[in-house]
């Protein structure tokens, strides 16, 4: 990776309403994400992630996967997960929970698209971990209440915990970018 290569999670809906509404955004994330020169995370599932995952690899972008199987043919069979728009998959055995964790971890930032329980539980990993986090809105899911869930934490200002809200995939990018640049 070169000096302002970041990598930067999507995490989003495996399943579930948000993934149509969230279909062309997610591919859009991805695209905008290597179109800016940075490598693409995600938990190697299906869905928004996967969607924004091809996205990158349309316009040649790298991307990464964190499974939560420990082996391919877990993965493939077991977990029934996909493959094909991945360069990497790093097969964890830690499930799904443990791979989330590992997942955020592993990332200099993290946008959120569209959402059910596990985007949630990431959301809160990435907090906790001081990530810079951005949200794309549009898609439905749990994302769209995640002001509310920072506001009912007591973190009214999204700025200082290094969050942004756009709903816009090439805005968003930009902003997560602008946080990453400052310490």
């Amino acid at each position: 990776m070169t000096k302002n290569t970041y990598q930067i999670c999507v995490s989003g809906a495996a399943g579930g309403k948000t993934v149509e509404t969230g279909h062309t955004i997610a591919f859009d994330a991805g695209v905008a994400i290597a179109k800016a020169g940075h490598q693409i995370m995600t938990g190697a599932t299906v869905g928004l992630p996967d969607r924004a995952a091809q996205g990158a690899k349309s316009v040649g972008g790298i991307s990464v996967g964190i499974s939560p199987a420990a082996t391919k043919l877990a993965h493939t069979k077991k977990y029934r997960l996909p493959t094909e728009s991945y360069d990497v998959i790093l097969f964890t055995g830690l499930h799904y929970i443990g791979r989330d964790v590992l997942l955020i971890s592993s990332s200099d930032a993290v946008i959120f698209i569209g959402g059910r329980l596990g985007t949630l539980h990431e959301f809160t990993i990435a907090m906790e971990q001081h990530k810079p986090c951005g949200v794309l809105l549009g898609a439905g899911g749990t994302t769209e209440e995640f002001d509310d869930v920072m506001r009912a934490a007591g973190m009214r200002d999204f700025a200082a915990h290094r969050v942004v809200f756009d709903t816009d995939p090439v805005r968003l990018v930009r902003s997560v970018e602008e946080m990453l640049r400052k310490p």
